[in-house]
């Protein structure tokens, strides 16, 4: 059955943090931006729009759920349940902060049949988290992810490479530190600069160098990868595309694309195929339809730089498959190959 999220993004005004990369509106007296009549609209209309034959989940985002006083999340959850109790929607799904998960939360979110809660991790590095002023420590991140499947809930778990103090190797111990937890989903978030941030000053400053394109790609692709070797699956790659975005109006500086999982699978395709040109030349390629342009690369990359790469498409393949001068390869064998960076 198809999977739908009913997106509600609200704000959290009384957020006492400030996040580095976070440029969260302080508004004195109000809790939130989101009415009960808002949400109650903003469900209505994506009923009419979503196949009534599909799994839709009412998707909290946008701000620190769990947050919120306990009887505005109620409210919420109270509009929400209405719906759920009619089989309109089937779960909730909602993003909050590991420090901010406790039995009394929990217990709430159990009563009104929560289904999925990711938590912005963003790293496992306690050095990172705090040059990101994120004073947590390690020891809650792992309270809050056994807390959650203790009660039944899917974990989710949200990664930023790229943030203030990190490395190519911080950001890799993360995602290894993620497949220890073993989340139900994951969301990878290359690091953006964001106007009116403190990371905004901090890049002006020259106190932050932010990631470049090749740079964000080359980390994300370990990355994903290691995340999807050990059968995690991956929600997001990038940030959610948005017309602010897309016109420079928001993202002051970072690795922005549209398609940016499509950029990193392109280059973990490439780099297989460049392993396998380097000892036989030419490239006979292989695969079904929906992979093509996996190999070809966005703009067709991969085909320039490799130059010899010659595809046909063969629909009897499936899409973990392809076929490279008449050798059959799985797509758990090219994402080996991304991770050991050597030809078995």
């Amino acid at each position: 059955m198809k999977h739908y999220n009913i997106p509600v993004f609200i704000s959290h005004f009384g957020c006492p943090n400030a996040c580095v990369f976070c440029n969260q509106v302080k508004i004195n007296g109000r809790e939130t931006d989101v009415t009960n009549e808002d949400l109650e609209n903003i469900l209505e209309y994506y009923l009419k729009i979503l196949p009534k034959d599909s799994y839709k989940e009412v998707a909290f985002f946008g701000g620190t759920f769990t947050g919120i006083s306990l009887g505005r999340q109620k409210e919420y959850l109270e509009v929400v349940k209405k719906y759920l109790d009619k089989g309109l929607v089937q779960g909730i799904r909602l993003s909050t902060r590991p420090d901010y998960i406790n039995k009394e939360v929990m217990d709430q979110l159990k009563d009104y049949k929560v289904t999925t809660i990711e938590l912005g991790v963003q790293s496992f590095d306690q050095n990172v988290l705090e040059k990101s002023a994120r004073y947590y420590k390690m020891e809650v991140v792992y309270k809050s992810c056994e807390m959650i499947k203790s009660y039944g809930i899917n974990l989710g778990i949200q990664i930023m490479p790229g943030l203030p103090g990190s490395t190519f190797e911080t950001d890799f111990e993360s995602a290894k530190k993620v497949v220890e937890i073993n989340p139900l989903n994951v969301r990878v978030y290359p690091t953006l600069i964001i106007k009116d941030t403190e990371l905004e000053k901090m890049y002006y400053s020259g106190d932050y160098k932010v990631l470049s394109m090749e740079e964000a790609i080359k980390r994300c692709r370990k990355i994903c990868a290691l995340i999807e070797l050990n059968g995690i699956k991956l929600i997001r790659v990038g940030l959610q595309p948005s017309e602010d975005l897309r016109n420079g109006g928001v993202s002051v500086e970072g690795a922005f694309h549209p398609a940016f999982k499509e950029l990193v699978d392109g280059e973990i395709y490439f780099s297989f195929l460049e392993k396998i040109k380097n000892t036989e030349t030419n490239l006979n390629v292989e695969v079904c339809e929906k992979n093509v342009s996996k190999v070809t690369g966005i703009n067709k990359r991969n085909k320039k730089r490799l130059k010899t790469l010659n595809i046909k498409i063969n629909n009897s393949l499936s899409v973990d498959k392809i076929i490279v001068n008449g050798v059959k390869y799985s797509r758990e064998k090219i994402l080996q190959w991304e991770l050991s960076e050597c030809h078995e």
